[in-house]
């Protein structure tokens, strides 16, 4: 299993796709897990600052995710909303959602499921959040902190939201993730921060394809490619 953490616009969620691809691993994107809780709060109408019902609503509310890197999926109660969970209504409220102590209960426990039954039928995952190294999976063969300077992953985000066809600027992107930058890692359950054993690499002068040359040979330097995978991850 490889762990990666880190927060947006380091090219996280990317790279853990391809570096998944390359592994013959499967795949779990937890940040679409608590943004899919936050998008049924809001079509709840409930307010992401009420901790109590949104943490009564994360207990009811059926969310799916894909673990296949080459389609990945995000379900709300049946229905793909992959585009609608990105959006900024979503960004805005998502870490407050995520800071409930008893939706990070929920989630965590769902995520250990998934990673157990991948490992179990798949042999590897590779898992990205910003706790997984920490909190989640723990005892990770490989655990790595992607970081980016705040100007280089605020035109990516921008970048990225343009492309998808939702308004940015690189001013309202550097706004939004460094706002959440100070949320999520200043929240009481699971703060944001590096394992003490990841390896803390920063992206910001690199593309995706050298970051996942990068990767990848740190996942071979653990016996985490080819048929050695499945058995460095059990």
């Amino acid at each position: 299993m490889v762990a990666l953490d880190g927060p947006s616009g380091t090219g996280k969620t990317t790279v853990a796709r391809k570096l998944a691809a390359t592994l013959g691993a499967g795949y779990l994107d937890t940040g679409a897990m608590y943004r899919l809780v936050t998008l049924a709060v809001l079509r709840a109408g409930i307010d992401p600052q009420d901790p109590g019902a949104v943490a009564a609503l994360a207990s009811e509310v059926e969310v799916g995710v894909g673990t296949d890197p080459a389609r990945p999926r995000a379900q709300l109660g049946g229905q793909e909303v992959g585009e609608e969970i990105r959006t900024e209504p979503v960004n805005a409220a998502v870490s407050a959602v995520s800071a409930v102590p008893e939706v990070r209960e929920i989630l965590v426990a769902g995520q250990r499921r998934i990673i157990a039954h991948v490992l179990d039928t798949v042999g590897g995952i590779v898992v990205d959040g910003r706790d997984i190294g920490t909190v989640v999976a723990p005892d990770a063969p490989l655990k790595v902190f992607l970081t980016a300077s705040p100007e280089v992953r605020a035109a990516r985000r921008s970048a990225q939201d343009s492309a998808a066809g939702r308004k940015s600027t690189t001013a309202a992107a550097r706004a939004s993730v460094e706002r959440r930058d100070e949320l999520d890692s200043t929240r009481t359950a699971s703060p944001m921060r590096p394992a003490g054993d990841a390896v803390v690499f920063d992206t910001s002068d690199l593309n995706i394809e050298q970051v996942l040359v990068a990767l990848s040979e740190l996942a071979s330097q653990r016996g985490l490619l080819g048929g050695e995978f499945a058995e460095a991850c059990r």
